[in-house]
């Protein structure tokens, strides 16, 4: 059973920097009770030399014939004088031991040396070295001084520069707890961010989920109604504009009869033009309203046996167009979508160009489809303008240039809708490419995982 976890932000990084500041300061009185540890012994041994010193210092002061009685005076239990040189089995110990350092701090004008003496148990087990001072006095007399065994005992394990620990270990403790407060406190923002992406692509991408600390719950339950809003304002649209289109055949067609009954040929052929722009501005309305409404299933096609049909009905119509490049994939998408798509990048090509070449090619993140024409181009300033809805960089108003200015809407709403896109770009040599890209299935199964 997975613990308790709390539900808003605010206790999630509270919690978050609380116990990363505990481990912080655990590992800094780790660091504390070390440096205190060594500080104590260094303590230790200046206390011992410093009455060693003082010891020195009574006995140089007695004559020689007194010394004797005020040893068993001076010495105490962890401090046993004699006068004499160090027992012959005596170690002599180097010259950076703490315990010599020491006693030549405190008698920096007499010759101190500083020893170990191994002892044994009477059962013959070996028994913690015995630490010897050796120091002369003002008259040259011997004073060996027998000090306590925990003196020599190896001092505590502490870290190489022990500031420099302290520091690091703050640094990355600091770090580390940053890194997951932010990363746990903009995750379920990026998730977020992703639906909002999701949506702006397919107003009908599944809602989001509402796990998470209080307030992003909150902020996906407002986004998921904020969708399903958006939802019934397209199928609103698409249901408004479906009906105009229907109610406006009868009265177009009411007035193509009654266009029958114009004597002058010239004014009968003018209303006939207008009536099939009518017509034609209702039908390619709707379809741009269903273009953000796009509601069948993705399946497998061949991108190849695709493209090749739009360019053989292309050519059956009479049209210049050439087909080069393949897919070595399948390509996950909308069947009907993508043929629409790729049929009004065709016939846009062709208006305004007069030829269009087809190329497919495919590379490890995409499937490409360039649809290029050899006509004029369209100006660097409007090759993002001429994708919004009824916007026409040609200027004349007439049906085979112009158009209603929904074509390339309607495209990019259907690859949009399915994670591709299309792009213009005018071709140094001249003429216009689009530039189709639909997600390769690896990129799909990745985003999935």
């Amino acid at each position: 059973m997975r613990p308790p976890w709390p539900r808003t932000l605010f206790a999630r990084l509270m919690l978050i920097w609380l116990v990363g500041i505990a481990l912080v300061l655990a590992v800094s009185l780790a660091l504390f009770v070390s440096e205190r540890d060594r500080h104590g012994r260094d303590v230790l041994f200046e206390g011992v030399a410093r009455e060693i010193a003082a010891i020195v210092d009574v006995l140089d002061s007695l004559p020689p014939e007194q010394r004797e009685d005020w040893i068993r005076t001076l010495g105490r239990r962890r401090l046993r004088l004699t006068l004499d040189v160090p027992p012959s089995d005596a170690q002599p110990l180097s010259a950076g031991s703490p315990l010599r350092k020491a006693l030549n701090q405190a008698l920096p004008e007499r010759e101190v040396a500083v020893f170990e003496r191994s002892r044994t148990h009477d059962d013959g087990h070996s028994r913690r070295p015995q630490p010897l001072a050796s120091v002369r006095l003002a008259d040259g007399a011997p004073l060996t001084v027998r000090l306590p065994g925990v003196l020599l005992a190896p001092p505590p394990p502490q870290p190489p520069g022990s500031l420099v620990a302290a520091l690091v270990a703050l640094i990355a403790g600091v770090t580390l707890l940053s890194w997951l407060a932010v990363r746990i406190a903009t995750r379920p923002l990026s998730r977020l961010a992703a639906a909002a992406d999701a949506l702006g692509a397919d107003p009908n991408h599944p809602s989001i989920d509402t796990g998470g600390p209080v307030e992003v719950a909150r902020a996906a339950h407002a986004f998921n109604r904020m969708q399903q809003r958006l939802q019934q304002h397209v199928g609103e649209r698409t249901r408004i504009l479906a009906a105009i289109s229907h109610d406006l055949q009868t009265p177009i067609t009411r007035l193509r009869l009654r266009a029958e009954l114009v004597e002058d040929e010239a004014v009968r052929a003018k209303i006939q033009s207008d009536l099939d722009a009518m017509q034609a501005l209702a039908k390619e309305g709707l379809d741009y309203a269903r273009s953000l409404e796009v509601t069948a299933a993705a399946s497998a096609i061949d991108l190849n046996a695709l493209v090749a049909a739009l360019c053989e009905d292309a050519g059956d119509m009479g049209w210049q167009v050439t087909l080069a490049g393949r897919a070595g994939t399948p390509c996950h998408a909308r069947l009907d979508a993508l043929r629409r798509a790729l049929w009004n990048l065709i016939e846009n090509g062709v208006k305004f160009g007069g030829r269009v070449d087809v190329t497919i090619a495919e590379t490890p993140e995409h499937f490409e489809i360039r649809v290029r024409d050899h006509g004029p181009g369209v100006p660097e300033a409007e090759l993002e303008k001429v994708f919004e809805p009824f916007y026409r960089a040609e200027a004349s108003r007439s049906r085979d240039t112009g158009g209603t200015g929904l074509g390339l809407a309607i495209a990019r709403n259907l690859l949009r809708a399915q994670g591709g896109d299309v792009s213009l770009a005018n071709r140094p040599d001249g003429g216009l490419e689009a530039l189709v890209t639909l997600p390769h299935p690896s990129t799909r199964s990745n985003t999935a995982r």
